[in-house]
């Protein structure tokens, strides 16, 4: 784990794109994705100037749906009894095991396949950070501008985890719970400290491999600080890492899933236009990797679309004379 040293206060730009609306408050998911907070379209800036792998760059992700709550004890007893699964660590510590409380002790193959059973995924680091910053992008914490001790557990002021519908007022502006505290929580990326100088604009995904420690290994993202963990560990764009077989620090590791958003066909057809304005908005910066990929998402929408196919001709054509 890295040393942990209080980090500088965040000051991120929520930028929107062209004809989607950003709301400002939580947006409840459909009853066949109960549990889930809706994150709509959009961009924000993503990482701090806090430490050389968190640098400040621009995201634009698609709409996705996240657990509102950590993990409980609870869904992964249900999980356990349906798979076979084995306990996780700490699985009969009575500070730890309530049903309400957030499972601990749990690897990152072992969140990953759960995710999978429930129909969902690990989030994505760029997803998971999106969700804690909120709506308007640029917060150091998911309450605000400033460190609250009412609003998190961390720094071992409580000797467990707490429930994970606790400490509603420092949900995040998406009203997602305790993504500061309580327990850090996997997410899907691999991760490598220099990932974020080249990493892709459009929905990242993480490097193809992680950054291996001391030969011990690839190590994958935590985010999220923990029960145990200082105040520094609680910003939204703090990064840790451990091993995807490791539990280790295992009383503070836990997670949640995350799923892509399904479009409706009006949906999906905004959603290419958002995208074709974006790739011409790249065009005229002379960006076209950016503009490439945001074509590709308009045709993924409407394959057929000679506007955009004429576009995507462009943009190659452009690419090619710059070689």
């Amino acid at each position: 784990m890295r040393s942990l040293s209080i980090p500088t206060v965040i000051f991120s730009v929520m930028l929107v794109i062209p004809g989607s609306a950003i709301p400002t408050l939580a947006k409840e998911a459909s009853p066949a994705n109960k549990g889930m907070v809706l994150i709509p379209q959009g961009e924000f800036i993503m990482g701090a100037f806090t430490h050389g792998d968190e640098m400040k760059h621009e995201v634009a992700l698609d709409a996705y749906l996240i657990d509102k709550y950590e993990t409980s004890n609870a869904r992964y007893k249900a999980f356990m009894q349906a798979t076979g699964q084995t306990a996780p660590a700490y699985w009969d510590d009575p500070r730890l095991n309530q049903p309400n409380q957030p499972v601990v002790g749990v690897n990152w193959t072992d969140a990953n396949a759960f995710c999978k059973w429930e129909g969902k995924r690990l989030p994505t680091e760029a997803e998971w950070e999106r969700a804690a910053t909120g709506p308007e992008g640029d917060k150091p914490y998911p309450w605000g501008n400033a460190l609250d001790p009412r609003k998190a557990n961390y720094g071992m002021k409580h000797d467990r985890t707490m429930p994970v519908d606790s400490y509603p007022e420092g949900t995040s502006g998406f009203g997602v719970y305790n993504m500061a505290g309580n327990v850090f929580e996997w997410v899907a990326d691999w991760y490598e400290p220099t990932y974020y100088k080249g990493s892709p604009k459009l929905n990242p995904q993480g490097p193809d491999q992680g950054f291996n420690f001391a030969n011990q290994g690839q190590v994958r993202v935590l985010r999220g600080g923990s029960w145990l963990a200082p105040a520094s560990s609680l910003h939204t764009s703090h990064r840790f890492w451990n091993r995807p077989e490791n539990n280790s620090y295992g009383v503070g590791l836990g997670f949640r899933c995350a799923k892509s958003a399904e479009l409706s066909s009006a949906d999906s057809s905004q959603a290419g236009r958002d995208a074709f304005i974006q790739a011409l908005v790249s065009m005229g910066a002379e960006k076209n990797a950016d503009a490439l990929a945001y074509i590709e998402k308009a045709l993924a929408a409407d394959p057929e679309n000679k506007e955009y196919l004429a576009t995507r001709d462009l943009i190659k054509k452009s690419t090619k004379r710059k070689k």
